[in-house]
């Protein structure tokens, strides 16, 4: 199985908008159930499993209270960063993704995918913090630019996800899998029996 496909699929349905009478047709739960169902079918070399089905949960039962427009009408006008801090769940969980994602590319030996996913990390965790500097410090100017950068890094994510399914080490083999989780992460070199 490629896990990295349906959470893609589901990344991409989160940041999509479809606006209906103030709904949006590309519900966002869809998209986290679909990122759920990938997270728990990757493969076990990749860390932080229990975290980012949480996270992805959580995410999810955010975006369930925002899909309806009255409440993404009060956040906004009560203040601004209150939107900005409603999505730090699905910000969270993307960089644990990244990071989760360069490790297990690192051990595998593919350093270009780890450093991608390595730099798509980084510039999530920027772009989720570019919103303090704009509604903390009042730097309102830049809040354009601000929507802009999370969009390209969602790109650059998606397409990194999209990119990397098919690695070795992005692959879930069911039986192998759960022999890695019941015998847990192998010692280091120095450290097994003789």
């Amino acid at each position: 199985m490629k896990p990295l496909q349906p959470i893609a699929m589901g990344l991409v349905i989160i940041v999509l908008s479809a606006r209906f009478r103030g709904y949006d047709a590309l519900a966002d739960p869809a998209g986290w159930l679909l990122v759920a169902v990938g997270v728990s079918a990757l493969p076990a070399r990749v860390a932080h499993h229990g975290t980012l089905l949480r996270l992805a949960a959580l995410a999810g039962v955010v975006s369930a209270v925002l899909w309806f427009p009255a409440v993404t009408d009060a956040l906004d006008d009560a203040d601004p960063s209150l939107a900005w801090a409603a999505n730090l769940p699905q910000l969270m969980f993307t960089a644990l993704l990244c990071h989760s994602l360069a490790g297990a590319a690192a051990d595998a030996g593919d350093a270009s995918a780890s450093r991608w996913l390595s730099s798509a990390r980084t510039a999530v965790v920027v772009v989720g913090l570019l919103p303090v500097l704009v509604f903390g410090a009042g730097l309102a100017s830049y809040e354009v630019a601000t929507y802009l950068a999370a969009g390209l890094v969602a790109v650059l994510v998606t397409g990194l996800l999209f990119a990397y399914g098919s690695r070795a080490w992005a692959r879930s083999d069911p039986a192998s899998d759960l022999r890695e989780r019941q015998q847990g992460p192998p010692l280091p070199e120095e450290e097994r029996p003789l």
